[in-house]
C-alpha cells in the first residue's frame, strides 16, 4: 500500500508563486514515477507534471516554463515549484504515484493523495 501526503496549497495573488510537497510511503515507491494532477470546478483532472526516478519530466504544454517538479528519492518527496500563477490554475491538486512513464509519458497510477487547494486571486 501507498500513501501520499500533499502540502504547500494556498491562497496567492496572480503573478506570485507557489510550493507544493508531497511525501510517499510504502513499497516499490522508489521505483515509481510520480506527479501531480489537478482539478478545476467543474473540469477533468489533468496531468501537470510527472517525472521519473532519474529524474526525467513530462509537462502538459501549458504549464512549461512556469511550473517546475523535482524529487528527492532519499525522503520519497516530489515538490511543484509553481510561478507566475494565473487564476486559471486555481484547482484541486493531486499526488500520484503507481506507475512508470511508457515512450516517455505518463498516463496515471492507482494511489493518489487527498489533494491540497491553490487559491490564484487578487
Amino acid at each position: 500500500q501507498v500513501q501520499l501526503v500533499e502540502s504547500g496549497g494556498g491562497l496567492v495573488q496572480p503573478g506570485g508563486s507557489l510550493r507544493l510537497s508531497c511525501a510517499a510511503s510504502g513499497r516499490f515507491v522508489s521505483t515509481y514515477a510520480m506527479a501531480w494532477y489537478r482539478q478545476a470546478p467543474g473540469k477533468q483532472r489533468a496531468l501537470v507534471a510527472a517525472i521519473t526516478q532519474f529524474g526525467i519530466t513530462n509537462y502538459a504544454e501549458s504549464m512549461k516554463g512556469r511550473f517546475t517538479i523535482s524529487r528527492d528519492n532519499a525522503k520519497n518527496t516530489v515538490d511543484l515549484q509553481m510561478n507566475s500563477l494565473k487564476p486559471e490554475d486555481t484547482a484541486v491538486y493531486y499526488c500520484n504515484t503507481g506507475t512508470i512513464f511508457y515512450n516517455g509519458r505518463y498516463s496515471g497510477g492507482n494511489y493518489w493523495g487527498q489533494g491540497t487547494q491553490v487559491t490564484v486571486s487578487s
